[in-house]
């Protein structure tokens, strides 16, 4: 089969982009388990809207050539036979309702909008993306859900159902330290996760309120007053996902460029020694000269957990000492 070139200037089509997809994947120049170009890769190579980029993977999906792998991305080759005997994990598509006996249904849709956010990224999602994953006209989707903020919503709830809230102990900063790091699992798991939650403008999601009302809860037997309390709930959570937001625009960027951080570290290793040899950022050239320095997001977060939790446990000693009724004065 011969590709035909559009015209110059002409607009590529998703049925156009679909068969320059397909040509790469029969001649070989896709192979099985290869990851084929992303919904932001269709959008740079043809310069094409997202929409279509979308359309051109789902066509390539009702041909069987290529399905979704959940942390990966689209793949070349059929899906897998799921095993009846196996659990179905969230992250993996639900069978697609259109052409079965499998009704549509809020989870299933939830579940297939999770799967699109962890493999695309949160700007790939729309109600009509989740059709075409699901097979099903996009209208048929607001009998379920009313729009795509109510989806968002439920998104982020089914996320953290799948992470119970640890038990509260006696000492409230280990009980803290295993509420951060089970948030900081969450966001590590579902990249998209920390773009979508926000500070400001706080979403009523109940599982994510659970997490607040915890940590306000613990601080209760710390001597903090409400106010404290709260802001400290707040800060912690505030740190966790902040530190989280990085997580999207890497897995983005992995699946781009084909690079781990280290490998593109690796890559800027030249360029870097022609900076550090200007003599002007001597802690930079003490630090890759010192030995093994690791930093990464993990390392990040371990660091600012500590000196966050470090810090709250200074205020909360200055609140027990003050509230410490004074010794009698011992009688002459």
């Amino acid at each position: 089969m011969t590709h035909a070139e559009p015209a110059q200037g002409a607009p590529h089509s998703s049925a156009r982009i679909a068969d320059e997809l397909a040509r790469r994947i029969n001649t070989g120049e896709l192979d099985a388990g290869d990851t084929v170009p992303s919904t932001r890769q269709i959008t740079r190579e043809f310069g094409v809207a997202m929409a279509t980029a979308t359309r051109a993977l789902a066509a390539l999906q009702q041909q069987g050539l290529v399905h979704v792998v959940s942390g990966v991305g689209t793949v070349v080759g059929a899906a897998p036979s799921a095993d009846p005997a196996s659990k179905e994990p969230a992250s993996t598509l639900p069978t697609s309702p259109g052409g079965s006996d499998q009704p549509l249904t809020r989870d299933g849709i939830v579940l297939a909008a999770v799967t699109i956010a962890d493999t695309e990224g949160i700007a790939a999602l729309s109600m009509r993306r989740v059709a075409t994953a699901l097979d099903t006209a996009t209208m048929s989707l607001y009998r379920h859900v009313r729009n795509k903020d109510q989806l968002l919503a439920l998104m982020a709830d089914r996320v953290f159902m799948d992470y119970p809230l640890p038990a509260a102990g006696g000492n409230w900063r280990p009980s803290l330290e295993a509420l951060c790091r089970l948030q900081w699992s969450a966001y590590q798991s579902h990249p998209w996760l920390a773009q979508y939650m926000s500070m400001t403008r706080p979403q009523l999601i109940p599982r994510g309120m659970a997490h607040t009302e915890m940590a306000m809860s613990v601080l209760g037997r710390t001597g903090l007053d409400l106010g404290e309390r709260l802001h400290a709930a707040v800060m912690l959570a505030n740190y966790v996902r902040g530190t989280g937001v990085s997580l999207e625009p890497e897995a983005l960027a992995e699946q781009d460029t084909g690079m781990t951080n280290d490998e593109w570290m690796e890559a800027q290793s030249a360029l870097m020694g022609q900076i550090l040899a200007t003599g002007r950022f001597p802690a930079f050239t003490e630090v890759l000269s010192g030995g093994e320095v690791e930093l990464d997001l993990n390392s990040v977060f371990e660091f600012g957990l500590h000196r966050l939790l470090d810090g709250l446990e200074v205020l909360v000693k200055q609140r027990s000492r003050a509230q410490k009724p004074a010794n009698p004065r011992s009688r002459s």
